[in-house]
């Protein structure tokens, strides 16, 4: 489950500009590093510490070679990323050169085993105003029972 709770900000663009505004942030971030990552490997499979770190080091090398070649590569169940370099829109056709290419980005696409662990997170919001706000209200009163008999939205038959 990840906690989350409100915080308040100061809009610096747009037409709400100036104007307080309240959105929520995780609590705590769950970081995990390269060393747990080894660790767990290793503990679930038959490798050994420098198998698992070999294997990282080969794989990040691979990713490097693949961006720079501006391809893509597939990583089986976890996801496929490609290498994009968007262009300004120019003018005039002679304008596009090499200056006109955007920064080159890394577009990650997850495959259907991450997104459905996506769908799956449980969250919750601590907001200690909506907490105030439930305690005054009392609970809804239920509707009275001459609405639930009460027929509506047909013609009268006389």
């Amino acid at each position: 489950m990840i906690s989350f709770k409100v915080i308040e900000n100061v809009l610096r663009i747009g037409p709400r500009q100036g104007q307080k505004a309240y959105s929520a942030v995780p609590k705590s971030v769950n970081k995990f590093s390269s060393s747990w990552l080894v660790e767990r490997i290793v503990r679930e499979t038959s490798l050994s510490e420098g198998d698992v770190r070999n294997v990282l080091i080969t794989l990040k090398n691979i990713t490097k070679e693949v961006v720079s070649l501006g391809g893509s590569l597939d990583l089986g169940d976890i996801f496929s990323f490609r290498t994009s370099i968007p262009s300004k829109m120019e003018k005039n056709e002679k304008d596009v050169c090499a200056e006109s290419l955007k920064y080159p980005r890394i577009i990650v696409t997850w495959k259907e085993p991450i997104r459905k662990a996506l769908k799956d997170i449980q969250i919750e919001v601590d907001n200690p105003a909506r907490r105030k706000q439930k305690e005054k209200s009392p609970s809804p009163d239920p509707e009275p029972k001459e609405k639930e008999n009460k027929e509506e939205g047909g013609p009268v038959v006389g």
